[in-house]
């Protein structure tokens, strides 16, 4: 489903990115792991189109989408849940999620989307005139993912979703990304918590300094990486 290969982004003069290449399948979850700023937001940020690579290639569903805008990307099927959500805060509930479903005119399918999307939410129905500003941490995580699956991807990033979330949510968090998962949805994660990540996904990829340093099924990778030692550490990662 989706291929990239040697790609290199840059901040400015920065090499965030040094040859990533990764492919996640139809109907997997993969994921990626590493330490801070090791280059994981910035790969999901190139394949979504926000940053564009300076070498490589990522192609999608057989097509390349390099140079492509943010919205044609998304179009063809690929949703982002950025990093810290990025909910608008002064617009209702309803408001955020029929901005998810921008890519989408037909009236009857966006309110059937809306009843789908309650009952994986259910507390954004009750939310659904309420500001976005004013739910609560995970609740605004819940509505980022609602917003994203409203365009029904073929592909859903998610950018460290459980970061500064409390324990408990965290937990619903996972629940809530294991249950997509089964539904068939195609996940590429990016997730600080690494040991809960391997639990879930079925491959991952280890970043480090702007290149994948190992890979494999998440049993491999997690035989192979000192979780709580010198790459992944004890602080997280972004």
């Amino acid at each position: 489903m989706l291929s990239v290969k040697n790609v290199h982004t840059r901040y400015g003069a920065i090499k965030a990115l040094r040859g990533i290449s990764l492919d996640v399948g139809e109907g997997e979850m993969v994921a990626l792991i590493g330490i801070n700023g090791a280059g994981k937001s910035t790969t999901l940020a190139t394949i979504a189109g926000v940053m564009r690579p300076t070498e490589g290639s990522i192609a999608f569903l057989g097509e390349s989408i390099v140079g492509r805008t943010p919205e044609a990307i998304a179009r063809k099927g690929i949703s982002l849940v950025p990093e810290g959500r990025e909910i608008l805060a002064s617009l209702t509930v309803e408001e955020n999620l029929r901005l998810g479903a921008f890519v989408r005119n037909n009236r009857r399918e966006y309110l059937q989307d809306l009843e789908d999307n309650f009952a994986l939410f259910p507390i954004l129905k009750e939310r659904f005139h309420q500001m976005g500003g004013t739910l609560s941490g995970g609740e605004q995580q819940q509505l980022a993912i609602a917003r994203a699956l409203m365009s029904h991807p073929k592909l859903l990033m998610l950018d460290e979703p459980s970061l500064g979330l409390a324990p408990l949510i965290v937990d619903q968090i996972f629940d809530l990304i294991k249950s997509l998962h089964q539904r068939g949805v195609t996940i590429l994660l990016v997730e600080q918590n690494v040991e809960r990540t391997l639990d879930i996904v079925d491959r991952a990829y280890l970043l480090n300094t702007g290149t994948i340093q190992t890979s494999g099924s998440a049993k491999q990778v997690r035989s192979q990486v000192d979780i709580e030692g010198v790459y992944l550490g004890d602080s997280g990662q972004s």
